[in-house]
């Protein structure tokens, strides 16, 4: 559907784990707040948020579309770090279960990797995201970031 995203718009903090090493799943987990504020666009076609991590001092903003041809979403995300949008990933929600899971090819490190995006408990007010990569083509994954929404008592200025 076009308006997949419409749960995801208004203010939220977010509750971050990632791990120190992205590839590495035995390295050691950190922990990280974060404020998000996400609108919707074009009668629920299109998604667009900005988060801020301030313990970390970058930001960053996700803007999804969705193709109706196709029925899927592209995930298109850029990072005030490096001032450069990344790979974008595609996909879709099952309507089921409500996940959503999106797919696509970066690099971490110099290497190429394949880069998952995982939506789920989009149906209630505390949504997570998670991330993975594969550094082989999708044999292995390492689950890498972790981030729990829950939506915001007050507005956030980002």
């Amino acid at each position: 559907m076009n308006n997949d995203f419409d749960f995801f718009a208004g203010t939220w903090d977010v509750s971050n784990r990632w791990l120190t090493d992205f590839l590495d799943a035995d390295s050691e987990w950190e922990e990280f707040p974060g404020f998000s504020r996400a609108t919707r666009h074009f009668d629920g076609a299109a998604s667009f948020d900005e988060i801020e991590f301030p313990t970390k001092g970058f930001a960053g903003l996700t803007l999804r579309l969705h193709d109706p041809e196709r029925d899927q979403w592209t995930l298109n995300w850029a990072s005030r770090r490096t001032g450069t949008l990344f790979p974008a990933v595609a996909g879709r929600f099952d309507p089921t279960s409500g996940t959503g899971v999106f797919e696509g090819e970066d690099t971490y490190g110099g290497k190429t990797v394949q880069v998952r995006f995982v939506w789920s408990r989009t149906d209630t007010d505390s949504p997570r995201w998670e991330q993975f990569f594969s550094p082989d083509e999708g044999a292995t994954w390492v689950h890498n970031w972790t981030m729990n929404f829950t939506r915001a008592a007050t507005t956030t200025k980002i």
